[in-house]
């Protein structure tokens, strides 16, 4: 008999949330390895993200879904008031006068479009809330993370997972030839909750409210653009840099002072070729990374972490963790939503990326006639919400 009903290897976000999610059906969870940190060295030319020691600036934008989750871990209410804040509209810009698309929270019947949370404190809340778990034993290594005795190994190690590429598992990557340049700012004008995104090609550009350093007036900063640019942008002092932001934003979330220190990490879109088999099974970016246009990655982990938690518990009793019809289950689920996202994200940075002025004619128009079919964007936001 296996030693841990489960082992989870990979202790970021996912990783943390899925021993969580496990260890309340009573499962004996082991919990392996270290954060798989998503901000990349400025030299990793693998597309795929490697880890670097850098203060982390990320701010995650978590749907309804991803907070009942937190909510039903215990978890959502031991963050610090000022590490999460509610997103009541969020205006999109294109590269035209006049072309843009509005979401609201009022026009949902919803308290909020989504919420941006401080990923270090999210991670810390997690493994505060693992450290008090009854059945879950951490197993971290310093020379490396040995096999470990489990019916069931959930591999939660991120976008480079080793234990991924072990099993022989194939995760192609497509390279967007992009970075993701990500700081917190602060600004002269409140916020009032509303995050702004700007579609201009060839970079995306969002301003994500957020309560640090001062409530009403942070915003996490999320900007996609060229390889080549993004070296321009890290190489810029803190002056010339909020000078580019102002240029960038036109001034209209005020005047932006940068109050972190600058990362970037390449962007791509891939996808695990499978992603269970026998007695194993991928969560999170070790089986699929998009875009972060949407803000949808950490979604769609915690949405795999909630379906997998969802078929262990309605497995019938005499079929085992490591069944590889109960996992395929698993992998029927998942599959139609995570496409789905692949395919949106790409379309529109494919959309947006480029130059033509035919497709930049159409995308604005597009925006525009998007926003007066309210029904239509009504149901958008409807599934961004729900997840």
């Amino acid at each position: 008999m296996a030693t841990f009903d489960v082992c989870v290897r990979g202790a970021g976000a996912v990783g943390l949330a899925a021993a969580l999610a496990l260890a309340r059906q009573g499962l004996s969870v082991a919990l392996q390895g270290g954060v798989p940190l998503a901000i990349a060295a400025p030299t990793d030319t693998t597309g795929v993200g490697a880890a670097a020691a850098r203060p982390d600036v990320r701010a995650y934008a978590l749907n309804a879904a991803s907070v009942a989750l937190l909510v039903s871990l215990k978890v959502w209410d031991a963050l610090p008031a000022d590490a999460r804040c509610a997103v009541y509209d969020m205006h999109i810009e294109g590269d035209a006068p006049g072309a843009a698309l509005d979401f609201s929270a009022w026009a949902q019947g919803a308290e909020q479009l989504a919420w941006i949370v401080d990923a270090a404190e999210l991670e810390s809340a997690l493994g505060s809330a693992v450290r008090f778990a009854p059945h879950i034993t951490r197993l971290d290594s310093v020379d490396g993370d040995p096999a470990v005795d489990a019916a069931l190994l959930v591999l939660a190690e991120g976008k480079a997972s080793a234990t991924r590429e072990r099993l022989g598992v194939q995760m192609p990557v497509q390279r967007y030839g992009q970075r993701a340049v990500a700081a917190r700012l602060l600004s002269d004008q409140g916020h009032a909750g509303l995050a702004r995104q700007w579609f201009r090609s060839p970079d995306i550009l969002a301003l994500l409210p957020f309560d640090r350093p001062t409530r009403g007036h942070g915003f996490g900063l999320v900007w996609s653009v060229p390889d080549a640019r993004a070296d321009e942008l890290m190489a810029l002092s803190p002056e010339a840099f909020e000078w580019a932001l102002a240029d960038a934003t036109g001034g209209v979330a005020g005047r932006l002072r940068l109050v972190s220190e600058r990362a970037d990490w390449p962007l791509a879109l891939a996808r695990a070729e499978a992603v269970c088999g026998a007695g194993w099974v991928l969560v999170g970016d070790a089986a699929h990374i998009v875009h972060p246009l949407a803000g949808q990655g950490l979604n769609l982990g915690l949405a795999d972490v909630a379906v997998l938690a969802e078929v262990l518990a309605g497995r019938e009793t005499w079929r085992p963790l490591d069944d590889s019809k109960l996992l395929a289950r698993y992998a029927r689920r998942r599959d139609l939503p995570v496409r789905a996202v692949g395919h949106v994200t790409d379309g529109l940075l494919q959309v947006f990326a480029s130059q033509q002025p035919v497709v930049r004619e159409l995308r604005n128009r597009g925006l525009n006639l998007l926003n007066r079919l309210t029904p239509l964007k009504r149901l958008l936001a409807a599934r961004a919400l729900d997840g």
